[in-house]
This record gives structure tokens, C-alpha cells and sequence, in this order.
């Protein structure tokens, strides 16, 4: 069986290189490929090590074109995984995202999104893609910011995602959106060595059986940042309402989800310091609401010092703060790259009632993020966060907001 994965990952990686062969370069394009060691721990997914080979295209300009990563990682959890991806940029913001996984126990992934900011000759923003993944990893512990670490337990998350959002623009800052999204969600044994969370939880929404999730969308976006994927000043504010439907269950329940969150960036004159400042603010109204469909704490996005996921109930109310602080310019691979450090502290309750607010529920993850960027379309980032269970460590392409 091992065989049959390894020889399924080279296929992969060689599948990268034919396709980096045969995307059109723009004439004159800088092409350079500089392969660099990968190393990681997660407080839910082991460790990682492996080698990533970047490939990054620029046209001659400097701007970044492509940007591919063939990845070879061996996990501490489930084995040996290959990963090809696959990242296409166009002018007016325009983005293409295409992610495929393979592991050697349970885990696989694919992956599609395509953004565009300025759709119809910028009167419209449009987003759609799709995924459908295994994570041979996740964990459970029950609903409720008083669980322990030890009611922890563990699932696989097989998944199916599709999504699509139109939004009209009413000014240069202002947009309103609908979308809609189907979820197919199936909770399977997983690959740690722990209770399995249908048999550790088997009252819980969401725990047995086929979930399919169809839900409607309308959003409103309020947005002065001087850029989407890597601002230096500006606010942020999104709200959304969406009405949802579990057509698997039999009684069909309809349940509604409501979020407000404000970003603001306060740069220094030189912008080498930026204070960023998050709140945010979830509900969701209903019942026979699965689990997974509730609000979470912890992650790379928010509770930085718990796993993924490690507190979940109905509502949030989550506050994050980080200093982002230039440390360096140079040339990488032909184009400008900027590094950054990152000091952050996040804090955040999850609860079922607006009564059961305390200040004495809040948790608290201090932590320090390192961050590479290429602006305007790239970020890489890792950070850790420090929590009363040991501490998390992530790694993304994206900042946590």
C-alpha cells in the first residue's frame, strides 16, 4: 500500500512540472526555482518535514506572474504527502488558486478558487471554486468554553465545498454581495490515537450520519485599505447574514448565521511599524445546528495558541492585536521581497446564550508571527502563539486578518 502512495506523489510532482512547461511565460519573464527545506509542528497535525521548491514567474516588470510549490513532506501523523500548488495573478487584482494533495494514510485534497475584484469592468467583485478534502486530523472536545483537554478526541473530516459570490459596488469602498453555498460533510475514524469523537459525542449535532448544508449569503463590505492581500493602512468591515438548511436531516431545520468584524491598520509615518487592530463579533440562531457549523476558536486565524477548532459553540465574541514591523528588503528569486515580524496578542470566548458573557471565559494567546512578503499578491507567514495547553505553531499564505 505504501508503494502505491509514493509512486501516486512522483506522478504528482512530475504532473507540476509538465504544467510549469507548458503555462504561457509572458515574454521577457523572469523564471526562477530555489528549493528550500520545510519544517513545522501543529498542535493537531504533527510535525512536518520535507522540501518545497518554489517556482515564481515575473514578467519584466518585476511583477509576480506565477507562483508554483511542489512540496514532498513527511508527516509525523499520516505519512508521506505531496503537494502541487499552483497560484496565477492578473492584473486588476485578479487571482486563480489550484491546490492538489495526496497522502499516504487517509488525507487528500483538492482545491479551487478564482477572484475577481473588478469582474465587469470593475462595476462587480466575482469569487466561485470548490474543494473536497479528508484532514485525517481533527479534533473534537464538545461544545462549550468550559471543555477540557482531556474530553479531546479525533475524526476524519471528510468534506465537499461549493461556493459562489457576486457583489455590486456602490462606491470605490463599498460593496453588497449574495452568494450562496452547498457543504457535504461526513465524519469518518481518524489517524490519531484517540476516542473517536462519533462514539466519545454521539449526541451531538452534526456527529452522525451525512450533513448537507445549503445556505444563501448577503454581505456588505465597507473597505479603505490601500490593498486586498497585503494592506498597510486602511479599515475593514464586513457583515453578513445567511439563512441555512440541512437537507440530509429529516426534519430540515433552518438555522441563521451572523457575523460583524472590523479590521483596522494605524501605520507608523514610515509604514515600517503597523498596529492591527480586530474585532469580531458571530452568532448563529437556530437549532439542530451541527457542531461544524457553529463558531470556533483557535487556529491560524484567531486563538493562535489552540489547535483548530478547540472551542465551539453558538456564538463568539473574539479581539486581536498584532504590530507588524519591517525588519528587512532584499531581491528573492527576481523579484522585491519585504520580512516582517509580528508580535500579537489574540483573546476570544465562544458561549451558547449572550447571558452566559463573562470575563472570566475569556482566553488569552500571546505569540510572535515572522512574515515574507511580495507585494502586492503574496504573503508567507508563521507564527506561534502561547496557551495554557502548549502552544500552537502555523504557517499560511495569507495574514490571520
Amino acid at each position: 500500500m505504501q508503494c502505491h502512495y509514493l509512486s501516486s506523489i512522483r506522478s504528482c510532482l512530475a504532473l507540476a512540472g509538465l504544467l510549469l512547461l507548458s503555462l504561457p511565460a509572458p515574454a521577457g519573464a523572469d523564471t526562477q526555482i530555489f528549493p528550500v527545506p520545510s519544517v513545522s509542528t501543529s498542535r493537531n497535525d504533527g510535525n512536518d518535514a520535507g522540501l518545497i521548491a518554489p517556482i515564481l514567474i515575473a514578467d519584466p516588470d518585476g511583477e509576480l506572474k506565477y507562483l508554483m510549490a511542489p512540496m514532498l513532506i513527511q508527516n509525523s501523523i499520516v505519512g508521506t504527502r505531496g503537494v502541487f500548488n499552483l497560484f496565477k495573478y492578473d492584473p486588476g487584482g485578479r487571482q486563480m488558486r489550484f491546490i492538489a494533495s495526496l497522502t499516504e494514510r487517509i488525507e487528500r485534497k483538492v482545491l479551487f478558487d478564482y477572484v475577481d475584484p473588478a469582474f465587469g469592468n470593475g462595476q462587480y467583485s466575482l469569487n466561485f471554486g470548490g474543494t473536497f478534502f479528508k484532514n485525517a486530523t481533527s479534533r473534537f472536545f464538545g461544545l462549550g468554553q468550559a471543555t477540557t483537554q482531556a474530553a479531546e478526541s479525533n475524526y476524519t473530516a471528510r468534506e465537499a465545498r461549493a461556493y459562489w459570490r457576486l457583489g455590486l459596488y456602490a462606491n470605490e469602498v463599498t460593496q453588497i454581495s449574495v452568494g450562496q453555498r452547498v457543504r457535504q460533510v461526513q465524519l469518518q475514524r481518524g489517524a490519531i490515537d484517540l476516542p473517536f469523537s462519533v462514539e466519545q459525542f454521539p449526541t451531538v449535532d452534526g456527529i452522525q450520519g451525512e450533513s448537507i448544508i445549503v445556505g444563501h449569503r448577503a454581505s456588505f463590505y465597507y473597505d479603505t485599505r490601500d490593498s486586498l492581500v497585503t494592506p498597510t493602512d486602511g479599515v475593514a468591515i464586513t457583515a453578513y447574514a445567511e439563512l441555512n438548511q440541512n437537507v440530509k436531516n429529516g426534519d430540515h431545520p433552518v438555522y441563521s448565521r451572523y457575523e460583524l468584524e472590523v479590521k483596522k491598520l494605524f501605520p507608523s509615518e514610515s509604514k515600517r511599524a503597523i498596529l492591527v487592530v480586530r474585532a469580531d463579533l458571530q452568532a448563529t440562531l437556530g437549532s439542530q445546528v451541527p457542531f461544524f457549523e457553529q463558531s470556533s476558536l483557535g487556529g491560524q486565524n484567531n486563538l493562535r495558541g489552540f489547535g483548530l477548532d478547540r472551542y465551539i459553540d453558538k456564538h463568539l465574541i473574539a479581539f486581536s492585536i498584532e504590530e507588524r514591523i519591517h525588519i528587512l528588503r532584499t531581491k528573492l528569486a527576481g523579484v522585491t521581497a519585504d520580512f516582517e515580524v509580528a508580535p500579537f496578542l489574540d483573546t476570544g470566548q465562544v458561549f451558547n446564550s449572550f447571558k452566559d458573557v463573562s470575563f472570566q471565559d475569556y482566553r488569552m494567546t500571546p505569540g510572535l508571527g515572522f512574515r515574507a512578503i511580495v507585494r502586492p499578491n503574496v504573503v508567507g507567514r508563521v507564527d506561534y502563539g502561547y496557551s495554557r495547553e502548549g502552544g500552537a505553531v502555523f504557517a499560511g499564505l495569507d495574514f490571520p486578518y
